[in-house]
């Protein structure tokens, strides 16, 4: 009876990150006081969202729309109507692509993006410049902030990769809130010094109701969720 009880007391007392190892289910967001959350897409497949609402401390969630002129996610509907049913604060992404029509990139993202349907602001995915030299890139990127924001009415979350950012972004989107991925122990720095609201630390997360690996991310430093809120 000593040895079991010496063994429990053992367990009881070992790190979390220790017990994380043997149990790919028990991650950062069991082991920290951030505000944590992931975002989705028809990558996921099936999600089983009953079982996310009741074995996750996920606050918020962002979900893939639309891409380019003409795709939209074909699980987006299901998606954002449980994660409402379940409790997570939603917002939704259009994955940018710059050389292809503005216009039409937009009347995509609206066809979907519902402003009843939202909790937080429209979030842009921006990982290429579409073969477009940086300055055309960046051209294109300001005309279709400008055209979120003014449809919108608040300016939209931007999301990139630190070194993407810091290669084609630094210094050019100062006024846009940011989320910023990087998969490393170590938070991002970016190279203008700038401030973003979530870290994207993982690609390859694990959440009990989804099969496969998910994104997940949390906000940084005293930032919340509020400061995401869409404005109606």
């Amino acid at each position: 009876m000593k040895k079991i009880v010496i063994t429990l007391l053992y367990v009881l007392a070992a790190p979390l990150a220790v017990l994380a190892q043997n149990n790919p289910y028990l991650n950062c967001e069991d082991t920290c006081a951030h505000v944590h959350g992931i975002d989705l897409s028809h990558y996921q497949g099936n999600v089983f969202w009953e079982t996310i609402g009741n074995n996750t401390n996920m606050a918020y969630v962002y979900l893939k729309a639309t891409e380019g002129g003409d795709r939209i996610d074909d699980r987006y509907e299901r998606n954002i109507d449980m994660a409402h049913r379940y409790g997570l604060k939603v917002g939704s992404y259009h994955f940018f692509r710059p050389k292809t029509d503005l216009m039409l990139q937009l009347q995509n993202f609206k066809t979907q993006c519902l402003p009843g349907e939202q909790d937080l602001i429209p979030m842009l995915d921006v990982e290429t410049t579409g073969g477009l030299t940086a300055e055309a890139f960046c051209d294109s990127l300001y005309k279709f902030l400008d055209l979120l924001e003014t449809a919108y009415h608040q300016k939209p979350l931007v999301y990139t990769f630190r070194n993407f950012y810091n290669k084609y972004l630094t210094g050019k989107i100062d006024s846009y809130p940011l989320m910023i991925a990087m998969y490393a122990d170590e938070k991002p720095v970016l190279n203008d010094g700038r401030d973003y609201i979530l870290w994207q630390y993982t690609a390859k997360g694990r959440i009990v109701g989804i099969s496969g690996h998910v994104d997940k991310s949390k906000l940084m430093g005293k930032h919340t969720l509020r400061e995401l809120r869409f404005k109606r």
